[in-house]
């Protein structure tokens, strides 16, 4: 980070779109401030202040594949916002990843090339963990 352009990525290291979300950060030379969301958790005014940032709402950033959103409930029609935000608090994986903050806005990076359009700068080229090769 610098304090020019500072980046926050929402980050869980065991994602394979957060890990190339943050190796495309770092690759056009920046240092993030990288967070793991996993240990240090979601307070509700933080999630408040990025789904405005975001204009989105918490069921479009609900993450239902590896978590417990099925057996919570939080699938169904009528399931209210401030339902999702409270689970969202008490089971941190619940929110989708990445989420990079920069001075260009916010932003889910999926597909993690979404957060290069966030960056002042793009790295020269860079490569994913799959080998597919992300055209600059």
């Amino acid at each position: 980070m610098t304090d020019t352009f500072p980046i926050t990525i929402y980050h869980n290291p065991d994602c394979g779109t957060s890990r190339n979300a943050l190796a495309m950060i770092e690759a056009a030379g920046y240092a993030p401030t990288v967070v793991d969301y996993r240990k240090t958790g979601w307070t509700r005014p933080l999630l408040d202040e990025l789904f405005a940032a975001m204009g989105a709402k918490p069921r479009d950033l609900l993450r239902e594949k590896g978590t417990p959103a099925a057996e919570l409930g939080l699938l169904a029609e009528g399931v209210s916002d401030d339902a999702i935000v409270a689970a969202m608090v008490a089971h941190p994986i619940l929110v989708n990843r990445p989420i990079v903050t920069t001075p260009k806005g916010t932003k889910l990076g999926r597909p993690s090339e979404v957060v290069l359009s966030l960056l002042d700068r793009q790295p020269d080229h860079f490569t994913k963990e799959d080998g597919e090769i992300v055209r600059l």
